[in-house]
C-alpha cells in the first residue's frame, strides 16, 4: 500500500529510501552490534557518521573552506537568541522583518543587542518583499538579519541580497531553515546561515550553523560556553554530546541527495530544478482557480511552502477530510493566517503535488 503523501510544514516528510535504511540500521548498525542511538559520540563508529555527514554536507552545498559547519541543538528559534550572543557585541543589529520568523527574531535579539528595523513588509500582510534597494541599513550594524524563506506567510527571497552593493559592510545572517538544500546559495554575499534540521535535512532535534571564520571568537560574556560558535567550532560539535541519532539521519538524508539527478544535474542543483516544477504546478492551477487563492506576489512566492485559501472558507472542514481521505495530510494552514498550506520540501515528490492538484481540481468541480 502506498505511504500517504505528508505536506507538513514541520517536523516535515523524509525520503521513504532514508526511513528503510534507519530502519534497517535500527538494532546493529554496520555489523557494531548497537543501534546509532546507542553509540558514544567519542567513539569510532559516530566518529565516521560525523565525518562523512560534515564531508558530504559540504559538497552538496558547495561550502567554502573558510566556512565552518557546527552540528548544535535548540531549532532555528534558540538560534535567534544565540546569534546575537555571538555577534552583536551588544551593539545595533540591523533586521529585514517579512513574516512571523524574523518578528521572533527581532523581538529575541532585543535581549542581547540593540535590533533596529531596517525593512518590513507588514503594510503588506507579509505577502510581498522590501526591495532591498530600499532598506535603512546602518553602518554601524554589526549584521543584517534575514529570513530567506517564511514557511507561514509564504515569501522567500529567490536571490539573497547583496550587502556590499547596497553599501554595507556588515555580514548577512540568514535563517534558511526551510529552504536549505532545495536550492544553491551564493557563500560570497553571506556571514552566517542557521536552520533547525526537520524540514529538509532529517528530524528535529539538529540545528545547522555555517559560519565564516572571520565571525567566530567574538560571543559576549555571557554567552553559555556550549553556545559559543568558537568553543563548538574547536571541538568538532562535541563540546557538549551532540544530537547524534539527528545528525546519522541527517547524514543519509545527505547520501540520498548526493543520488538524486534530473538530467544532467545533480544533487542541490536538481533538486532546485524539482522544486521549482512541483511549485509551478501548485501555483498554476491555484492562479487558474475559481475556488483556490494565494495571496503572495507573484515575484516572492515560496517554494517550498505554499499557503491557500478556499474563497468560500465554510468549505475548510469538508476539503481537509476529503484530503486526508485521499491520502493528502498535513494540509491545515498556520493558526495565525489560517486557510491552507501545502509544504512540497525535497522529499515530496512530484507525484505528491500532482495528486494534492488533481484532489483539488476534483473537489472545485463538485462545489461548482
Amino acid at each position: 500500500m502506498a505511504r500517504p503523501f505528508n505536506f507538513s510544514a514541520g517536523p516535515a516528510a523524509m525520503p521513504a529510501e532514508v526511513l528503510q535504511q534507519a530502519a534497517d540500521d535500527m538494532l546493529d548498525w554496520h555489523g557494531s552490534g548497537m543501534s546509532v542511538m546507542e553509540m558514544s559520540h567519542r567513539g569510532k563508529e559516530f566518529g565516521t557518521i560525523m565525518e562523512s555527514a560534515l564531508a558530504d554536507l559540504r559538497e552538496l552545498l558547495a561550502i567554502p573552506e573558510n566556512f565552518h559547519i557546527l552540528f548544535m541543538q535548540g531549532g532555528g528559534l534558540a538560534e535567534n537568541a544565540i546569534v546575537p550572543l555571538n555577534l552583536s557585541r551588544g551593539g545595533q543589529v540591523d533586521f529585514v522583518v517579512t513574516g512571523s520568523w524574523s518578528q521572533k527574531s527581532i523581538k529575541e535579539a532585543a535581549r542581547y543587542a540593540q535590533p533596529a528595523l531596517a525593512a518590513s513588509n507588514a503594510d503588506s500582510n507579509h505577502t510581498t518583499l522590501p526591495e532591498p534597494g530600499s532598506w535603512k541599513l546602518a553602518a554601524q550594524a554589526q549584521y543584517v538579519h534575514i529570513c530567506s524563506n517564511e514557511t507561514i506567510h509564504g515569501v522567500e527571497f529567490h536571490e539573497l541580497p547583496d550587502l556590499k552593493a547596497l553599501g554595507s559592510d556588515a555580514p548577512l545572517v540568514i535563517d534558511f531553515s526551510s529552504h536549505v538544500a532545495s536550492r544553491t546559495i551564493d557563500w560570497s554575499r553571506v556571514g552566517l546561515a542557521f536552520g533547525g534540521a526537520q524540514k529538509n535535512l532529517g528530524p528535529a532535534g539538529l540545528t545547522l550553523v555555517v559560519v565564516r571564520e572571520d565571525l567566530l571568537g567574538h560571543a559576549l560574556p555571557i554567552c553559555p560556553s556550549a553556545f559559543d560558535y568558537k568553543t563548538v567550532s574547536a571541538n568538532g560539535s562535541m563540546y557538549n554530546t551532540p544530537p547524534t541519532y539527528s545528525i546519522y539521519m541527517a547524514g543519509l538524508t545527505f547520501q540520498w541527495l548526493k543520488r538524486q539527478t534530473e538530467g544532467e544535474l545533480s544533487g542541490v542543483a536538481a533538486m532546485e530544478q524539482r522544486n521549482i516544477a512541483k511549485a509551478s504546478l501548485l501555483y498554476d492551477y491555484i492562479d487558474s482557480s475559481a475556488l483556490y487563492l494565494n495571496k503572495v506576489a507573484r515575484d516572492c512566492r515560496s517554494r517550498m511552502n505554499v499557503p491557500f485559501f478556499l474563497r468560500d472558507e465554510a468549505l475548510n472542514d469538508a476539503f481537509l477530510a476529503g484530503a486526508k481521505a485521499a491520502g493528502l495530510l498535513q494540509l491545515k494552514g498556520h493558526k495565525s493566517v489560517g486557510g491552507m498550506r501545502a509544504s512540497i520540501y525535497n522529499a515530496m515528490p512530484l507525484e505528491g503535488v500532482q495528486a494534492l492538484v488533481q484532489f483539488m481540481r476534483d473537489f472545485e468541480k463538485t462545489r461548482a
